[in-house]
């Protein structure tokens, strides 16, 4: 009789904590809850390619069929998308003096042609826009937002923004509306406030001027927000390792965490700005972990960063980008952002306004960026004449579009298709998605938007076609992408 009355105890037990466990929402990692999959029934796709007159151009329309078992012999993309990752914040370009400059001397009609191919739906959709903080290598000249020696800020102006740079930016902003993601970085603090008295070819920010040079920020977010631009936030330094011709000044990791720490991050705070977003490092992938580690790491600087920037110039000597640098900082912090702040193709020549190669690399970067944590990627300078300036350095580049203002014409170059693959559908506040491919031969990376359509970019960077199959679940479709090719699979 005892042990009766104790089996059913026990069943009692067990039944309670079972119906308990379901009440509570703790997720039993035991066990895979079911899964509503949508079932995707059709895709648009949008082609460039080298050779051809596709530009970012509609080239088929495809219904999903029932699939088999994939064999080894084919070449394929896979997509979960019930495996979600990093939100997308959006993608962008610089608007700095040279791009202002430069499109100033444009006429009308060629500057109402320019902005709707950067930023309407006519185009390819940017929301993120950069800026320079006092100037920089594309600038026509060295100039600061102060008197000489003023520490206390009282000349503070922000006036030779106002001629050319602040109109193109809200021009820019007014057609991006509320996506608009707009952040602001400095090359260099006033020549004063520096050990080497310049503000070109390095040096370091003297302690003594921590305090004047953190709230340099908060004014001029200020300034730029009374002109009736809302900034998102700010980076802390372009290029913190890098001495160069041009303005530059040298952070290392631990003069970076302490200056956040104790100075620039307080500062906002007091300021009232503690809701704009900081961004630290802004340079190379190759040491962004290195940076990553000694300021995240460090929970009183930690807590005013919203995550880290990187450029992609660690292939300058020749190297290969160091993708799996970001992957490890996105799997280190994985609560700080990862934002691509700035990338161009440098050694200017018009007779290479058409290399395809230079497109690839933006193709390259992108699918794998984001396929190792990145939330946004920024663009160098949305537009620079036909000798890739104005720089008062002679640091000549190119840029998405160029303006031959000899002629008052605009020439697209593939890095502007390239990039558009992305930009142009996937939109702010998607969600990248599961994604392989069973070949090296082609990449992709796959964001799905909040109306739950997905859009799959894929890149094939051989000289010959490639067929290829999307499969979802139990769902496929055959494609083709030319040689030398990207598409865009939008997916329904």
């Amino acid at each position: 009789m005892n042990k009766i009355i104790y089996i059913h105890i026990f069943l009692l037990i067990l039944i309670s904590c079972n119906q308990s466990e379901k009440n509570s929402g703790t997720i039993n990692n035991n066990v895979s809850p079911e899964i509503e999959t949508k079932e995707y029934k059709t895709a648009n796709v949008y082609t460039t390619a080298e050779n051809t007159t596709l530009r970012l151009t509609v080239t088929n329309s495809l219904t999903f069929e029932n699939t088999n078992q994939p064999l080894e012999t084919e070449i394929f993309v896979t997509i979960n998308p019930e495996k979600e990752f990093q939100e997308f914040l959006g993608i962008g370009g610089a608007i700095t003096d040279a791009s202002a400059e430069v499109f100033a001397k444009l006429s009308p009609d060629k500057q109402e042609e320019f902005l709707n191919a950067y930023y309407s739906n006519e185009g390819i959709n940017y929301n993120i826009i950069r800026t320079n903080i006092n100037s920089c290598d594309f600038s026509t000249e060295s100039y600061t937002y102060i008197k000489d020696g003023d520490t206390e800020l009282n000349s503070f102006d922000i006036s030779v923004d106002k001629r050319f740079k602040i109109p193109l930016i809200k021009k820019a902003a007014d057609l991006i509306k509320e996506d608009l993601v707009f952040y602001a970085s400095p090359w260099s603090p006033p020549a004063f406030m520096k050990s080497n008295k310049d503000m070109l070819k390095g040096g370091k920010l003297l302690p003594k001027y921590y305090d004047s040079w953190a709230k340099y920020y908060t004014k001029f977010i200020k300034a730029y927000e009374k002109e009736g631009l809302p900034v998102w936030g700010i980076t802390l330094q372009n290029e913190p390792m890098a001495t160069q011709k041009w303005e530059s000044c040298i952070y290392t990791a631990a003069e970076e965490r302490d200056f956040l720490k104790n100075h620039l991050g307080p500062i906002m705070e007091k300021e009232g700005l503690s809701e704009k977003n900081i961004v630290v490092w802004d340079h190379n992938r190759d040491l962004i972990s290195h940076r990553a580690n000694v300021i995240f790491s460090d929970k009183e600087a930690a807590k005013y960063a919203w995550g880290i920037g990187f450029h992609w110039y660690e292939t300058w000597t020749g190297g290969e980008p160091k993708f799996d640098n970001v992957k490890t900082v996105n799997q280190s912090f994985p609560t700080k952002n990862l934002l691509f702040t700035e990338g161009c193709q440098e050694e200017f020549s018009q007779e290479n306004y058409q290399k395809w190669s230079n497109a690839e690399r933006y193709g390259n970067a992108m699918i794998n960026d984001f396929n190792n944590g990145t939330v946004g990627w920024t663009d160098w300078n949305i537009l620079l004449n036909e000798n890739g300036g104005p720089n008062h350095v002679q640091n000549f580049c190119f840029a998405p579009i160029h303006a031959d203002l000899t002629k008052n014409e605009l020439i697209y170059t593939p890095s502007y298709y390239y990039i558009g693959h992305f930009s142009k559908f996937i939109k702010p506040n998607a969600k990248r998605v599961s994604t392989s491919t069973s070949r090296s031969t082609i990449e992709s990376t796959t964001f799905k938007n909040k109306d739950e359509q997905l859009i799959s970019v894929v890149m094939n960077k051989t000289s010959e076609p490639i067929d290829y199959k999307i499969i979802i679940s139990n769902k496929e479709i055959n494609l083709q992408i030319p040689a030398h090719g990207i598409q865009s699979v939008l997916i329904n």
